[in-house]
């Protein structure tokens, strides 16, 4: 299954890459397939590549359902929280 998650950006690099937090782990993705990137923007994220903008709203709820899925399986942590 793949999943497109939210990401917020913390830092704008060169080259079309960005540095992104989701959960406390940063990683540098691709923002070349999205236009005007800011940061504190929320990016939908998908094996490296961001692919669309996030409402900062739309994306806070769907970081705080994944945490609340997070929950209901303790043993099978994900890191949204």
């Amino acid at each position: 299954m793949c999943l497109a998650i939210p990401a917020r950006v913390a830092e704008l690099l060169d080259g079309d890459q960005a540095r992104i937090e989701l959960g406390g782990v940063h990683k540098v993705i691709s923002i070349a397939l999205v236009d005007e990137v800011a940061v504190g923007d929320y990016l939908i994220v998908h094996v490296g590549f961001a692919i669309g903008k996030l409402d900062p709203t739309e994306a806070e709820q769907t970081l705080a359902l994944f945490a609340q899925m997070a929950q209901l399986d303790p043993a099978n942590p994900v890191p949204y929280q």
